[in-house]
């Protein structure tokens, strides 16, 4: 019996003849270095969106933050466990990234989720359910638009979540201090798995425009 799966046993002998062989000083001085990437991508967890390929980032380029459906929660400083708070307190504070970039994906299971308010908990504790309430209102509006195909009303919410989080991001008065001074970015996007196509917020109107490849 194998202590790991053998798909990724295979895929990390096949990762240290490759990658790792043609990169290895690369790691060795982000091992003696440390990381100071520029970027933070706070993306889904879905295994159909990984930052690091879309964007084809090599080690220590990317710091990036999955949650179930890229959500960002409000600022709470209330004793509680927050892992999403804590990965960008990091970034922001420790690693002092100059970009956020909030990555929403077409057909998120946690998107759907919030829009079928007919949803069966996965658990007692319905940790999706309540997670995903961070878009409830938008999403009981949404769902709620009967002129709207169900593939239209999934699309609009999984780029309205994208600005709720942005908002959300600038409840965190670290991040508010440094965007007013200059030295922090936020930027949204929208990735289409089926397509391939990565949409970007207009930072000043909002809308998602299509990315141009040259």
């Amino acid at each position: 019996m194998s202590n790991l799966p053998d798909t990724l046993l295979t895929g990390y002998r096949n990762f240290m003849k490759g990658r790792y062989a043609a990169e290895t000083e690369h790691y060795k001085s982000l091992a003696r270095e440390g990381q100071s990437p520029e970027t933070l991508v706070i993306a889904c967890c879905d295994s159909r969106a990984a930052p690091e390929t879309i964007f084809d980032a090599g080690p220590g380029e990317l710091f990036v933050l999955r949650n179930v459906a890229n959500l960002v929660p409000p600022y709470s400083p209330d004793g509680e466990f927050h892992s999403t708070s804590a990965a960008l307190e990091f970034a922001v504070q420790a690693l002092k990234v100059k970009n956020i970039v909030v990555m929403g994906h077409g057909r998120c299971g946690g998107i759907r989720a919030a829009l079928d308010p007919n949803a069966t908990p996965l658990s007692p504790g319905d940790f999706i359910g309540k997670w995903m309430s961070l878009v409830g209102p938008a999403a009981e509006v949404v769902s709620g638009n009967e002129m709207m195909t169900k593939s239209e009303r999934q699309t609009a919410l999984e780029r309205i979540s994208i600005r709720y989080s942005i908002a959300n991001l600038r409840t965190f008065p670290c991040v508010q201090i440094l965007e007013q001074k200059g030295r922090l970015e936020i930027f949204g996007a929208w990735f289409d798995i089926s397509a391939g196509e990565l949409w970007v917020m207009d930072r000043t109107t909002g809308d998602f425009e299509r990315t141009a490849i040259a």
